[in-house]
């Protein structure tokens, strides 16, 4: 099928740019090209898709258009890869959703960060988990923190404190979500279970979520509100939006019942704020 040949080159060429895993490019249309891509930059992970391709330059049949191409370098020139976190920064106020919870990441890491046996590593995996986290919820699957984490387990997950890690996770309300991030890199990227200490059990449906976000490449954020203000006065919400964030937590629900529940009641609430009065 016409998806699924997209869907293929399109992991592939993330497995290649990512992880340098050189499977074999199927030859595609101009117009399939131009879909790949599309899911390339709504994912924002035009870098990885422009590194494997660089990767496949001289297979037959790879006739990226030149469009595609001139477009690639555009955006790159427009939005240079950011750097992974560092744990000696300043973290935002926020980085849950859940008060109880968010007070709870911040004890944690102020703790980590005084400790005799200090691990600044761990500190970092816990905080691209928790970006992760946090872009799941509101936007939808981060295949480019998806990535992230899959290149800073491979560089730097030896350093790692694992017990840690389970232990902060738990007290964070966070196992499964953080697990089926894991469960990503298994079922799309070809991570095996071992290389990632914190996933203790598989999920099939980290692939067919995977999926979902990737083939979803329409640009809607123009119609991004929850809610506004009419020119009588009246309050107005955008029901498209609503239901589609809905959808969202009833997905994510079952990996992290408090963060959900309170991330999609944040939204609302941020939105009746910004109300023009």
């Amino acid at each position: 099928m016409e998806e699924n040949i997209i869907l293929r080159n399109f992991f592939r060429l993330m497995k290649s740019g990512a992880f340098d895993d050189k499977s074999e490019i199927e030859p595609m249309s101009p117009y399939k090209w131009r879909r790949l891509y599309a899911m390339a930059e709504a994912q924002k992970v035009v870098h990885i898709f422009a590194r494997g391709a660089n990767h496949h330059f001289h297979d037959d049949g790879l006739n990226i258009p030149e469009d595609v191409v001139d477009s690639a370098r555009e955006y790159m020139d427009a939005h240079p890869t950011p750097p992974l976190p560092k744990a000696t920064q300043p973290l935002p106020d926020i980085v849950m959703s859940n008060g109880m919870l968010n007070r709870r990441f911040h004890n944690i890491v102020k703790k980590e960060r005084h400790a005799i046996d200090t691990s600044i590593e761990s500190l970092l995996l816990l905080q691209i988990i928790a970006t992760n986290v946090d872009a799941m919820l509101n936007r939808g699957m981060s295949l480019d923190g998806i990535i992230r984490l899959g290149q800073f387990l491979r560089t730097t997950g030896d350093k790692v404190d694992f017990v840690k890690i389970d232990t902060w996770l738990v007290r964070l309300h966070i196992v499964r979500m953080a697990e089926l991030q894991g469960n990503i890199l298994i079922e799309v990227f070809g991570f095996e279970q071992d290389e990632i200490p914190f996933v203790h059990r598989l999920d099939r449906e980290a692939y067919n979520i995977t999926v979902r976000s990737v083939s979803f490449v329409a640009k809607d954020t123009a119609e991004e509100w929850h809610f506004r203000q009419s020119r009588t006065g009246f309050v107005q919400n955008n029901s498209r939006i609503l239901r589609r964030n809905l959808r969202r937590s009833m997905r994510y629900f079952v990996y992290a019942p408090i963060e959900t529940t309170s991330n999609f009641f944040t939204g609302i609430g941020r939105s009746l704020s910004e109300i023009e009065e």
